[in-house]
């Protein structure tokens, strides 16, 4: 089955590939999206990993890395059989490729399904180069000049370093380097190579290993102590003449899972921990985990980090991709701005940056359905978490989801994030589409169409659409036309915009409680953060940091006065602030308090 849709992954490339640009540039001249919304919408292939599929068929990828080159974005990612391109980070146009040889797309007589998995992509010259992790030493490197059209070569036909997760860097002084590693016993390794031949011109150098920060710690509590913490994904940054090796920690499966990093003068080091760690870290809210990814550059000069959303329900490794904005401050400390990281966000632009205001307006409200399959209950279609969903009974033309919103409010945008339940697919499988029309009220009652997909062809999983003008309404309705496989289900269907009321008042009674680690009272590296209920927010976000100024930090908490936050170091002080937000809008923040 696997050789037949790769066959028919081939085949189907360059017709998708000049379909879909085609495609993009004539809406584009109609009306061109200023934001998008993580999860990002790309055609996600299902896992093609059978002992994977326990839980039930379904998509999966991570490890995602984006490199900019001659002009457009290219991204990389685990086991898509292929890769995208995007000239503005907004619409992405998927290319089929296998990048292994046919003489080793077998181990001991079985498939290779890690085609491509925590791919190592960098630019060399008027090269884009590329290779999958291994422990083999078979493997080929391969180099595009014009990846667009899908033209590729081996620059290496056995590379000698089993490296799984690598990273190369080239240096400005035209030195190359790789890093690598994906251990819980072992450390990030580092090599010079040499950037003609490539191979290796150095011996292996050991730089750190297993964490011994808070953050690190294994489980999704962070609190485990039967199994190690993971360090894994290597990446490679150079910012004002320091050298910023960032990695992932303490396992993908986690909401706390993470990139942090370490700087130094030199690419090999010495390295030093930065005190703001970790510099990408998303817990909470409806798209959760941050970890394994890759910092780049807009062609405005911006700073983008794009790694590792997880939902880890039919498997482990059923993950997603998240982009965020970062940054580099005027004392070089690199962070991410995750607070609000799955609302509305500003693609690349000079002028507007970062969330774009646009508040949730359906969360944990009333929901009608034509129908539901067991337990797949309605509401966990607007409960923000990505990991529970609602199904509908069939995948039929006609099933339907209607939400409320709180009030009659100016919605901008919508985001579908389509659930699988009972997907009859494995691999990148060509010609799947979602079709659906949305439609708004003011009174439940009398419906205008506001989003017409009746006639799309295309894969949208998780479909993000900013409104050419925005609409009143208080209700929505999500109609079905046709799913690419199994029933008819949505993990969430997201309303954004602004309601008419007043955005919450501020937050009473914040407290950070912290252990001494003395005489058994508590542990250093947890706080238990608690505050005064508040009748007028739908959620809260706390930041934190380890310097009122440096609150790089976040949390996104619904339903709950309270939060353990288990991120720190036993040896830092941390501060931190909150705020409420409702459908109007965002309080203004606490105090900052302090946790020595």
């Amino acid at each position: 089955m696997l050789n037949r849709f790769s066959i028919m992954a081939n085949m189907w490339s360059t017709a998708k590939s000049s379909l879909v640009a085609l495609t993009v540039c004539l809406a584009g001249l109609a009306w061109s999206q200023r934001t998008y919304c993580n999860p990002i919408n790309v055609d996600y292939g299902y896992c093609p990993i059978p002992n994977f599929v326990q839980q039930g068929k379904h998509r999966a990828t991570a490890d995602p890395v984006i490199v900019a080159f001659k002009g457009d974005y290219y991204l990389f990612s685990t086991n898509q059989w292929g890769y995208w391109w995007s000239h503005d980070m907004s619409h992405w146009t998927f290319v089929a490729h296998k990048f292994l040889r046919p003489d080793i797309a077998t181990l001991d007589g079985n498939p290779i399904y890690d085609e491509l998995c925590a791919p190592a992509v960098w630019v060399m010259g008027d090269q884009l180069m590329v290779i999958g992790s291994t422990y083999q030493k078979n493997w080929p490197i391969m180099a595009s000049g014009d990846p667009k059209n899908n033209e590729w070569h081996e620059a290496i036909h056995e590379f000698p370093v089993g490296a799984w997760d690598p990273a190369f860097f080239l240096d400005d002084d035209g030195r190359l380097y790789l890093y690598h590693g994906s251990s819980n016993a072992f450390p990030i390794y580092a090599w010079e190579i040499d950037p003609k031949t490539l191979l290796p011109i150095s011996e292996r150098k050991d730089l750190f290993g297993v964490g011994t920060h808070g953050w690190e710690r294994f489980g999704e509590a962070n609190d485990n102590t039967f199994l190690k913490p993971f360090i894994e994904g290597a990446w490679m940054t150079k910012h004002g003449g320091k050298y910023y090796l960032q990695y992932a920690a303490p396992g993908t499966e986690f909401s706390g899972y993470g990139d942090g990093v370490y700087v130094a003068d030199h690419p090999l080091g010495p390295f030093t921990y930065q005190a703001s760690n970790p510099f990408s870290l998303k817990p909470g809210g409806f798209a959760r985990g941050a970890g394994h990814g890759a910092t780049y550059q807009d062609f405005n000069g911006d700073w983008w980090h794009v790694s590792t959303i997880g939902i880890c329900v039919k498997n482990n490794f059923e993950r997603r991709i998240g982009i965020w904005p970062a940054n580099f401050d005027s004392d070089g400390v690199l962070s991410c701005n995750q607070a609000y990281g799955d609302y509305p966000t500003y693609l690349p632009d000079p002028k507007q940056k970062g969330f774009a205001g646009w508040m949730l307006l359906n969360y944990n409200r009333s929901v009608q359905v034509s129908s539901t399959l067991g337990g797949f209950a309605p509401n966990y279609a607007v409960d923000e978490s990505i990991k529970t969903y609602w199904s509908a009974k069939t995948g039929n033309k006609g099933e339907w989801i209607e939400t409320e919103l709180n009030e009659p409010s100016t919605v901008r945008a919508v985001q579908i994030n389509y659930a699988d339940q009972d997907a009859g697919v494995m691999g990148k499988v060509p010609g799947l589409y979602h079709q659906y029309q949305l439609f708004a009220s003011l009174d439940g009652r009398r419906w205008s169409l506001i989003v017409d997909k009746a006639k799309n062809k295309t894969d949208i999983p998780h479909d993000y659409v900013e409104l050419e003008k925005p609409v009143e309404a208080k209700y929505l309705k999500l109609v079905n036309i046709h799913m690419p496989t199994g029933k008819f289900a949505i993990s969430g269907i997201r309303a954004f915009g602004r309601g008419h009321g007043q955005p919450p008042k501020p937050v009473q009674g914040f407290v950070a409680l912290r252990g001494t680690g003395k005489d058994n009272m508590g542990i250093r590296e947890n706080a238990w953060l608690k505050w005064a209920q508040s009748d007028d927010a739908d959620g809260y976000v706390v930041r934190v940091g380890v310097a009122p100024d440096k609150l790089t930090n976040s949390v996104m908490v619904y339903g709950a006065n309270e939060y353990y936050w288990r991120y720190m170091d036993a040896d830092k002080t941390y501060y931190f602030q909150i705020e409420a937000f409702n459908q109007n809008g965002i309080s203004a923040r606490s105090e900052v308090m302090k946790a020595e």
